[in-house]
């Protein structure tokens, strides 16, 4: 696999798969442009040695072009962080954006539009509604047979691949895993910011330092299940928090009034319980909550025992008592992985725990830990307090760092790393 550090970029077409998803206001201005900022090393190398650039990305879930989600929105910005004026090709699937990618010279750039809006490049159609099983059947196979054209024709546009979208590498879509197939070993790599977050996960999961600490928060047992399963094969304390914690207090009888809970998880809950133990595992599930009578930023407020919430109260964040015991877990540790907050962190008066949670990591990184910290939740939470530049390594990941630490093989990693 080629080192995009010793690669000369000079007069070579290259294509960069970029994760340029950031969020637009109502007039279409970009409200948070982490993502593209994260992709200028990778960008700025390419046109420092006098290449040619070609920027392919997605922005949100269309079905088809939509103007919302035309990457033309951001061309101003792109022109602006870059420096250099940005051709656009508003067609990326069609004979005019191969000439405008062969016309390029060296240190000009072209911004292809949003990729996803070609079926081909998901690999799946664009269904109406209420269409028949016949009529989706046959949209799959067409789109499927058709995928293969439309990823020749974007490798077509360049001669080198660069994936620097790590989080789209969980997809084997024609930009962010297929068109790698059509360039050689010499000829394809990983950006800079995907490079980081390889290495991110490699340290938290194959060169890992004891004691090991996972912290999990959110919601649901059921969309972290094997996430908790795989860690609990690699981990010396797994941190369980936010509103999961209620369906293992339920699980094992006790009263979380009107708290968040599956209440068809329960089984799950003893069973991780079970396993943890087997697996000589120090489970820590919090003891104590800050409730609410009401899921507002203005409810009135009390702590209580997590397992005895009154009938009209629910947990909102985690509680003193607990906020001690997940702290001094954290700080004793020398990795840390954590992906998702210990409570209604949005709300100023509920976000105590997920601070505290956050210092403890900042706190444990200071005197020599690693922490990888991912998960949309997690990140907006060290942005919120200003720990993101504290910690080791904040993962613009998401659902790729996830599935990464389930285990999983990332078809945009394998990709090139094959």
């Amino acid at each position: 696999m080629t080192n995009i550090d010793s690669f000369d970029f000079k007069g070579k077409r290259t294509f960069v798969r970029v994760d340029f998803n950031v969020p637009l206001d109502e007039n279409f201005k970009i409200t948070d442009d982490t993502r593209m900022r994260a992709a200028l090393p990778t960008l700025k190398k390419i046109l420092g040695d006098g290449g040619r650039l070609i920027i392919g990305s997605h922005l949100g879930r269309p079905k088809g072009p939509a103007d919302k989600f035309s990457l033309k929105h951001i061309l101003p910005h792109l022109e602006e962080l870059l420096g250099v004026q940005v051709k656009f090709a508003d067609d990326c699937g069609s004979q005019e954006a191969l000439t405008m990618a062969q016309e390029l010279k060296d240190g000009e750039v072209l911004l292809l539009e949003n990729l996803r809006f070609y079926a081909e490049e998901q690999g799946k159609p664009f269904l109406a509604d209420d269409a028949s099983d016949d009529e989706k059947a046959t949209a799959k196979k067409a789109v499927k047979e058709s995928q293969k054209a439309f990823t020749k024709h974007l490798a077509s546009l360049a001669e080198v691949y660069v994936n620097d979208a790590f989080g789209t590498a969980h997809r084997a879509h024609a930009s962010t895993a297929l068109m790698a197939a059509y360039f050689d070993k010499d000829h394809k790599m990983f950006g800079y910011l995907m490079s980081k977050e390889v290495q991110a996960v490699a340290k938290v999961l194959k060169d890992v330092k004891h004691p090991f600490t996972a912290i999990m928060g959110g919601s649901k047992v059921s969309t972290k299940i094997e996430i908790i399963k795989n860690l609990l094969t690699k981990v010396d304390n797994l941190i369980l928090t936010g509103g999961m914690t209620y369906t293992f207090v339920k699980a094992n009888g006790g009263k979380i009034g009107t708290s968040i809970v599956e209440d068809d998880k329960l089984d799950l809950a003893l069973e991780i319980q079970e396993l943890a133990k087997k697996q000589g595992v120090n489970l820590v599930i919090g003891t104590d909550s800050v409730i609410a009578d009401e899921f507002s930023e203005n409810a009135k407020k009390d702590v209580a025992q997590s397992n005895d919430i009154p009938d009209d109260w629910m947990g909102m964040d985690i509680g003193p008592t607990t906020i001690k015991r997940f702290a001094d877990v954290i700080k004793e540790s020398k990795t840390i992985l954590w992906n998702g907050p210990a409570g209604v962190f949005e709300f100023d008066r509920f976000a105590d725990g997920t601070k505290a949670v956050g210092e403890a990591v900042v706190e444990a990184t200071r005197h020599g830990a690693f922490s990888l910290v991912g998960g949309g939740d997690s990140v907006a939470a060290v942005n919120k307090f200003g720990l993101a530049d504290q910690v080791s390594y904040v993962s613009t990941g998401g659902g790729a760092l996830l599935e990464a630490i389930e285990g999983k093989t990332l078809p945009g990693i394998a990709a090139i790393e094959d």
